[in-house]
């Protein structure tokens, strides 16, 4: 098994292929990802309308004042605006359940990759929400009130539930790594580094920061050490690249072992806690899916209200 997992099967703890990545993201940075796409995507509608339509007078002004203020008819949940933000909103939280059938039904592959789809459902679920809150003018009471606060909790569910996600090895493909697959392909990143000439200084400094800095895949994680060990272990990579750079001239080969070196103690850490992250996902698809289930069931009811005392239709 260990000679078919090779760097073109396997999604490297860091990105993905490189040649993949630059097919499939011509873009910013920020634009990469379903996270920084809905990032630009809020702060343009919060622009437009909290700065440009004159907003944050508006939701700012105590609400039994709002009605005789210029910006009640189009800000309002029934209003001209708030119409179509709660419509928008409710259109994207629609949408991004189609992650699921494209998860849950192999035969639909033709719609495209898993991973596509992900970054997809996440954007719907951070804007489509952000356009609801809008859309209720940030007045909350009766029982809509619980549909909004099980969207907020489902939210940030989803942000527990994307890092653990992405903290499960997987391949490019998007399927779940085993052990043995892994165990192969941290042996295939040391035996690349020991294919490449690398100086006795240089190798002696990788030895010591693995020995200190990466988490032995036997060893016990702690909860802590589960969502703040990463970022810990980043912060030393990044002061392992800069000191190795000052001792070796040839940058080439410092940056190609550098990553390397990152791929391979990234990977050994979530080996580690492999175990405690897929019994958390598990956990937390147990509580995930029954909230949103609630949130869609109380939406309906709330929509069928509006539709039928005429409230989709008045915008006046």
């Amino acid at each position: 098994m260990s000679s078919a997992v090779t760097a073109s099967t396997i999604r490297p703890a860091a990105a993905a292929a490189p040649e993949l990545r630059a097919r499939l993201w011509r873009s910013p940075k920020i634009l990469r990802s379903g996270v920084g796409l809905a990032v630009v995507t809020c702060a343009v509608a919060a622009v437009v309308i909290v700065l440009g339509m004159g907003g944050w007078r508006y939701y700012t002004a105590p609400l039994d004042v709002r009605a005789y203020t210029d910006l009640h008819r189009l800000l309002r949940p029934s209003g001209a605006v708030g119409v179509p933000l709660g419509m928008a909103g409710l259109v994207l939280m629609t949408v991004m359940h189609l992650y699921t059938l494209r998860k849950r039904f192999p035969s639909l592959t033709w719609m495209g990759p898993l991973p596509f789809w992900l970054e997809f459902h996440i954007y719907c679920g951070i804007v489509g929400p952000f356009l609801i809150t809008l859309h209720t003018s940030f007045k909350f009471n009766g029982i809509v009130s619980v549909a909004f606060w099980s969207m907020l909790i489902v939210v940030a569910s989803g942000f527990v539930g994307r890092y653990l996600y992405v903290h499960i090895p997987r391949s490019i493909r998007g399927r779940e790594l085993t052990h043995e697959e892994l165990d192969a392909r941290v042996a295939e990143l040391w035996q690349q580094l020991d294919q490449r000439l690398v100086p006795p200084q240089l190798r002696s400094r990788l030895e010591r920061f693995e020995a200190h800095a990466v988490t032995d895949p036997g060893a016990a994680v702690s909860w802590l050490g589960l969502f703040a060990g990463e970022l810990l272990l980043r912060a030393r990579l990044v002061a392992l690249g800069l000191a190795v750079r000052r001792g070796v001239r040839d940058r080439a080969l410092v940056d190609r072992v550098l990553l390397l070196t990152a791929e391979r103690a990234i990977l050994l850490r979530r080996i580690a806690c492999l175990k405690k992250t897929r019994r958390l996902f598990d956990l937390w698809r147990v509580y995930h899916k029954p909230l949103a289930i609630l949130m869609g069931l109380i939406v309906v009811v709330h929509v069928a209200l509006v539709v039928y005392l005429g409230y989709a239709v008045s915008l006046r």
